[in-house]
């Protein structure tokens, strides 16, 4: 257990970033409504999972939606409120804590946002380890959570209860209703007890979070290469260096969808990448190689500073590393794959760990 403040909350949001891979809301919109709310409030308490109680009753807070949108219609923290009320309304219990569904931008941030006008703890733990585009695609689903009864909700006080056969329909009705209440909502669902918690999580998270944010401040300060950091710290590769030569992005079905194209440059020179994306990066390929594919994370890093870049933030020309991390092992499994590899998403390639690309390397 310790204190959240604000440098704490400046470094986890550069790290949520970069977990992230691309997608996970904007982090500067995030990374301001937590500390909004820890100035009027006072500090969070952070919590690991095992200091939960068993049968404690924990939910996360999240936003979904498209990235793009929250540039035109940033969230002010009472949809996520009227949420968890709404939930703990129907459920006749109250609850215990909140934590991120995932390592993203904003969406690591809106429990910090929302634990410190609530008086509630955050846990460190999440359900992916990184971002993905959909509802079902957490640690849980592979555990059998279901996510519903969930709540959503928007900026207009519209919410939505849903209970459904299984957490794919979960996605499929919320997406819909996303869609239709403006592109982006707020979002409490995957109720569950601090043993599930405990069971099916990824845990600390948010200290790896600090930790990236943490290394690309003092290497900035010290005056030393951040992206060396940034592998050091994560066991990551880096995939490629070049500009920003083309970048074809739109949002649609309630997802930004893209592909960005890199020029190769020093050591890359005559090469050109491919990233595409649905919210989140998702596969890495120059004309030749496949470099990295989902479940492991694909990262954009700004050649300079070290800082991640998000998918609605990259731009024609930037100078940016991309980088590969492994995920977490629970994702390496067979219902791992089949739920977040490349297949679901429509590519025809077979999964192979980002370390086995960068050590062997496909030709594709």
């Amino acid at each position: 257990m310790r204190k959240i403040g604000k440098q704490e909350i400046e470094d986890m949001a550069i790290g949520a970033a970069l977990l992230g891979t691309g997608g996970g809301g904007d982090p500067y919109i995030g990374k301001l409504m937590a500390l909004q709310a820890i100035e009027e409030y006072g500090e969070v308490t952070l919590l690991d999972a095992d200091e939960v109680p068993d049968d404690a009753l924990v939910v996360p807070s999240s936003m979904m939606g498209a990235p793009t949108v929250m540039l035109e219609k940033a969230p002010s923290g009472e949809e996520a409120i009227l949420a968890f009320k709404q939930l703990e309304e129907y459920l006749g219990k109250k609850i215990y804590g909140t934590f991120p569904i995932e390592a993203g931008g904003v969406n690591s941030m809106i429990p910090f946002a929302l634990a410190a006008r609530l008086g509630l703890p955050v846990i460190d733990v999440d359900g992916m380890g990184r971002a993905f585009p959909e509802l079902q695609m957490v640690t849980f689903y592979l555990d059998g959570v279901s996510a519903t009864p969930a709540i959503i909700a928007d900026e207009k006080g519209n919410t939505a209860l849903l209970t459904t056969i299984d957490n794919v329909w979960t996605e499929r009705i919320a997406r819909a209703a996303t869609i239709q209440m403006g592109g982006s909502v707020m979002n409490a669902m995957y109720s569950m007890q601090g043993k599930n918690l405990k069971e099916s999580g990824i845990t600390n998270i948010l200290k790896l979070e600090e930790d990236i944010g943490r290394s690309i401040r003092l290497a900035k300060e010290n005056n030393v290469n951040p992206i060396e950091k940034v592998l050091e710290t994560t066991g990551g590769f880096e995939l490629f260096k070049g500009k920003v030569s083309d970048i074809n992005r739109k949002t649609e079905t309630g997802f930004a969808r893209g592909i960005a194209t890199f020029e190769g440059l020093n050591d890359y020179k005559g090469e050109s990448l491919e990233l595409r994306f649905q919210n989140e990066h998702l596969i890495a390929q120059t004309e030749h190689r496949l470099l990295c594919v989902t479940p492991d994370l694909i990262a954009v890093l700004d050649a300079e500073t070290g800082l991640p870049i998000t998918t609605e933030g990259i731009r024609y020309g930037a100078r940016c590393v991309v980088i590969g991390i492994p995920c977490h092992p629970k994702w390496r499994t067979k219902k791992g794959i089949q739920t977040v590899g490349p297949k679901y998403f429509g590519y025809d390639v077979d999964y192979i760990p980002v370390e086995d690309l960068a050590i062997k390397g496909v030709i594709i």
